[in-house]
């Protein structure tokens, strides 16, 4: 029996009406689940699963958020990276609130993503969505040539950065 990062027995989980989506940046904070519910209504159970992602990153944005300034983040391919991300397991009426929340169409697509992408327990994962940029304000941060990862640099650190936008997030997807 193989068991996600809880300890749960992965089999168990509802794979067949749930979307699996990676989440990277604020998407993977649990309070951001409250948010959600708060401010979009967000509903339901929200299950979330560890898993390792080769080749990918989540790096900084090239632009600010209009709402409060912030960089966002963003998925990059970068060979070489390996990162634990979360993975939700969506239900169609969530996959729709973080659609709003996305602003899926004008920020992010929502992006069939062929990637290396295994649960902690091994069980690799044929088939992950995840919200990629659109736009130059959404592509990675090139500073001196190189995107800047999250895990490496804060959000405070991140908003003086200077730097270009990558010409594409250079992985491989397909839009949705």
């Amino acid at each position: 029996m193989h068991r996600d990062g809880c300890g749960f027995p992965v089999e168990t989980l509802d794979f067949e009406n749930r979307i699996p989506v990676l989440a990277y940046g604020s998407n993977a904070c649990p309070g951001k689940i409250t948010w959600l519910r708060e401010n979009l209504g967000l509903t339901g159970d929200v299950t979330v699963l560890l898993a390792h992602c080769r080749d990918i990153a989540a790096v900084w944005a090239a632009g600010l958020r209009e709402r409060d300034g912030q960089r966002p983040a963003t998925l990059a391919a970068l060979p070489g990276a390996v990162e634990t991300h979360a993975i939700w397991l969506a239900t169609r009426g969530q996959l729709a609130v973080l659609d709003v929340c996305e602003g899926r169409g004008k920020r992010y697509h929502l992006a069939r993503l062929h990637a290396d992408v295994t649960l902690s327990d091994g069980t690799a994962l044929p088939e992950v969505f995840a919200y990629v940029g659109t736009g130059p304000a959404r592509m990675p941060l090139l500073v001196d040539g190189a995107v800047v990862r999250t895990n490496q640099v804060s959000q405070r650190k991140a908003l003086t950065l200077e730097g270009e936008a990558a010409p594409s997030h250079g992985l491989d997807i397909v839009i949705v």
